[in-house]
């Protein structure tokens, strides 16, 4: 194994875009908010960045990472990144230091719990928020994370991943689900849900977008062909998701929504991110489009429903997450990266991916629903009906966006 300064130099650019994935997040949701709550919902991603890091480099590498003999959780031989170097790891990415693979790694550990945060925007102390995402990476993301990429059950048996549809969009979405379930919906006054600042949504969704070529492209561990169609496929996946949500908006509501447009995309990268290293670009708008139709249904059947999932965290990622991993088995191209979809004659990947799709999202949701539960009933998990009214930003920060 020998480092390679252009496979690293890619990886380290990569790993910066990931990282500016959260900040887009951040405004994505801020604009999506009310404006008295646009502080509180930016300070939840940017607290992810602090608490998910120690998380990560006390124990949530090594337990991802640590032992690809483990079917269930690694060991503790990288715990506070001890034998963590320079020096390739002969699975991880061989021609990039350990340190870039595990920081690269870091980054989706960061801003996967942050994406639930849409779910209860606007009704949850920060206090806990933050005590939530200690745990729920530890016991959530980190086990999801092993069987799929770290050597794990789920991964033994054939299941493929590129870049996180079990493990970031379907862990994320079914948690912020579990959300529901435990915190009631808003108080608040009909009319005065909608978003304060649809252009800090389109700023957040395009620094998404951009982030989301590191992340996809990045994948592939290396400047190389694997990575040339992640990024294509990355594009198509988020264009046609744009185009099937906006036109499908369009024809049942009369006009077309910015913010509807601009949630189809992420939908759609979604979808495309498990896909991304895996399948022909045909093959990638298919996926666009099955996202955009099928997370915009997603979002009416939830408005039925009355679950207040206030920002639709389910819909996008736990959704387009569960179309992307099923869409993987069906169009996997061996051409591209060796695996083989049921269109290719590949049975064994597609009934991979179908039957650990259940397995992540039933865990993800009852193991989250727990931690919240129990969380609620030892301190209590939302803020008062007057704190809510007056907005969390004052009351949770001793602040205002806006003067």
């Amino acid at each position: 194994m020998a480092i390679d300064s252009g496979d690293t130099a890619f990886m380290l650019v990569s790993t910066a875009l990931v990282m500016l994935m959260t900040v887009g997040l951040a405004f994505f949701y801020g604009g999506l908010v009310r404006r008295k709550n646009v502080l509180g919902i930016m300070m939840q991603s940017i607290a992810a960045f602090g608490v998910v890091t120690a998380v990560w480099v006390v124990l949530g590498y090594t337990l991802v990472f640590g032992n690809d003999q483990g079917r269930f959780l690694g060991d503790l031989r990288y715990a506070g990144l001890l034998n963590v170097g320079i020096d390739p790891h002969p699975r991880y990415g061989p021609t990039i230091p350990a340190l870039v693979f595990m920081a690269f790694q870091m980054m989706f550990a960061i801003i996967t719990p942050a994406l639930i945060t849409g779910a209860f925007a606007d009704r949850v102390r920060f206090s806990r928020y933050l005590a939530f995402i200690a745990i729920w990476i530890l016991v959530v993301y980190v086990p999801i994370a092993h069987w799929v990429w770290g050597g794990g059950f789920l991964q033994d048996y054939g299941v493929i991943d590129f870049a996180g549809g079990y493990v970031v969009h379907m862990s994320a979405g079914y948690s912020a689900l579990a959300t529901v379930f435990v915190l009631r919906p808003r108080t608040v006054p009909s009319g005065e849900a909608a978003p304060h600042n649809v252009p800090f949504v389109a700023l957040g969704a395009g620094l998404l977008w951009f982030g989301w070529f590191g992340f996809n492209a990045g994948s592939a561990l290396a400047a190389n062909g694997v990575a040339a169609y992640a990024f294509v496929n990355t594009m198509l996946g988020g264009a046609f998701a744009l185009l099937t949500w906006m036109g499908v908006n369009w024809a049942n509501d009369g006009k077309p929504s910015a913010t509807g447009a601009l949630t189809g995309s992420i939908g759609g990268l979604a979808a495309v991110t498990p896909a991304a290293g895996y399948v022909a670009p045909w093959a990638a708008v298919i996926i666009g489009i099955l996202a955009g139709a099928g997370g915009y249904a997603a979002t009416k059947f939830r408005a039925r429903q009355k679950w207040d999932d206030s920002l639709d965290v389910w819909a996008c990622h736990g959704v387009g997450g569960t179309i992307g991993v099923i869409a993987t088995g069906v169009f996997a191209a061996p051409f591209v990266n060796g695996a083989q979809g049921l269109l290719y004659g590949g049975t064994h990947v597609f009934v991979a991916q179908v039957a650990a799709a259940p397995i992540v999202a039933v865990y993800s949701f009852a193991v989250s629903l727990a931690i919240l539960k129990i969380m609620d009933r030892i301190g209590g998990l939302r803020v008062s009906d007057d704190t809510e009214r007056g907005g969390l930003d004052r009351a949770e920060h001793g602040e205002t966006a806006y003067d």
